[in-house]
């Protein structure tokens, strides 16, 4: 499966949001998805091995309850095939910063 398959679902990007800010058990994760998307908890284990299977994100088992993490290496990849593209969004962005810091001076220039 491509990787822009894999992360094209709403529930798997959603899954590896929630995984940024660390490992978490199986079940919090199914918990959180189940409720914001109201799918089964077949369903969201069917997504946590379609990461697992792609490589997205690492299990570890402690005892009976199953540990994920995201796995980095795969979303280097990712950031890898879009750099080819960022230029075309890149300059706007810093046209963008250049806007908020003259209005951010502006607005000290006003207040003093």
């Amino acid at each position: 499966m491509h990787a822009f398959d894999v992360l094209g679902d709403p529930v798997r990007r959603r899954i590896l949001e929630l995984l940024a800010d660390g490992e978490m058990p199986a079940g919090s994760i199914g918990l959180a998805i189940r409720q914001e998307f109201a799918i089964t908890q077949p369903a969201v284990s069917q997504h946590l091995k379609v990461l697992r299977d792609n490589g997205f994100t690492m299990v570890r088992p402690e005892g009976q309850r199953r540990l994920y993490a995201v796995n980095g290496a795969a979303l280097r990849d990712v950031d890898e095939w879009l750099d080819t593209f960022r230029r075309f969004w890149a300059p706007r962005l810093d046209s963008l910063a250049t806007e908020i810091a003259r209005g951010k001076r502006q607005r000290r220039g006003k207040t003093s």
